[in-house]
């Protein structure tokens, strides 16, 4: 496995702890998020990416790992997500060239598991 998956097993191992110790929080966080995240007028794979966009904006690995596997899984393209990167870039400049490129490498390790 890649190091992103290595993110997100350890991000959903320390939450999973969590989540038996302030369950009515994270009830309402997953409930929050199904409903975020599920097709509407913008696609989940497009809320993903916006997801992405933001995770490398502020530079939180674990959530790169989420939306990128969360992008894979929901069938975005590689050019998809460079494009989401562009717009990351442009709203953090800098060290958005450094999450970018952190999104994209996480992106191709979910997408090989879920083509």
């Amino acid at each position: 496995m890649g190091h992103y998956h290595d993110e997100a097993q350890r991000y959903h191992a320390t939450a999973a702890e969590l989540r038996k110790m302030i369950p009515a929080t994270y009830d309402g966080y997953r409930t929050m998020h199904k409903e975020a995240m599920s097709d509407g007028e913008l696609s989940a794979g497009v809320k993903e990416l916006i997801a992405l966009s933001y995770g490398i904006a502020e530079r939180c690995d674990s959530c790169i790992a989420s939306h990128a596997k969360g992008a894979a899984r929901a069938g975005v393209t590689q050019q998809q997500v460079a494009e989401a990167v562009s717009v990351a870039i442009l709203m953090q400049g800098g060290p958005g060239t450094v999450y970018g490129a952190k999104a994209f490498e996480a992106f191709k390790e979910f997408e090989a598991k879920y083509a």
